[in-house]
């Protein structure tokens, strides 16, 4: 499995790069019974929290710290670094039809930091002078989002924002998972078998869990 470098420049994946609260709280929240019931059902088959990982189906992940992700055929495993600091940002699990890039964050327990998340994305998607349009998906509102480039051609990415226990979980899907998300059940497929390890201490609320190389990875440089 090889995991190749990847600066990170576009600007949906810096919309909401913290996710942070006003307040810049710690992630001690608590919410309504009705919500954590929401939260649990929708978790109920995937993604899962680190704690809770169904005793079958997938045995093996490769454990990059905050995400355990599992190995998949004809699908290339990436780490998405920071040119300018170094710090790993986030992985991104590339296909002949398009990529997933995965982000995990610490939310308050049993909060709802994507409904927060949602209007951050759309207000930095419209200052780069593309749209944010939401829709109703597997995991509740996710946002299409459409940027120009420089070649001409809009951008469509697929943002996803999945609230589990003291983290979320925020995917884009680009290519074919975002221009026809109703055909995208295979990359959803993906992100199920994600699970999430947030950890005991205490973190600021939007703050990124950290992502790390396994020790026999081997890093590839994008050319140029």
């Amino acid at each position: 499995m090889r995991f190749r470098r990847k600066a990170q420049s576009d600007a949906v994946d810096n919309a909401f790069d913290d996710g942070r609260s006003d307040d810049g709280r710690s992630d001690d929240g608590v919410d309504s019974p009705g919500e954590q019931a929401r939260a649990e059902e929708l978790l109920a088959d995937g993604p899962f929290d680190s704690e809770a990982l169904p005793a079958t189906g997938d045995a093996e992940r490769v454990d990059l710290g905050s995400l355990l992700i599992s190995p998949e055929p004809n699908r290339e495993l990436r780490i998405q670094v920071d040119e300018g600091s170094g710090a790993v940002q986030s992985v991104v699990i590339a296909g002949p039809d398009g990529a997933l890039e995965l982000r995990a964050f610490a939310a308050p327990r049993n909060g709802d930091l994507w409904s927060q998340a949602r209007p951050k994305i759309a207000a930095e998607v419209a200052q780069a002078g593309g749209t944010a349009t939401e829709r109703e998906g597997p995991w509740g509102i996710e946002l299409i989002c459409q940027v120009g480039q420089r070649s001409g051609t809009p951008q469509l990415t697929r943002v996803v924002g999945i609230n589990g226990p003291r983290w979320m979980l925020r995917c884009s899907l680009l290519g074919a998972a975002a221009s026809r998300p109703d055909d995208a059940k295979e990359w959803e497929d993906s992100i199920r078998r994600v699970a999430v390890h947030r950890g005991a201490h205490a973190m600021p609320v939007g703050e990124a869990l950290p992502v790390v190389m396994p020790p026999q990875a081997r890093r590839v440089d994008q050319p140029g």
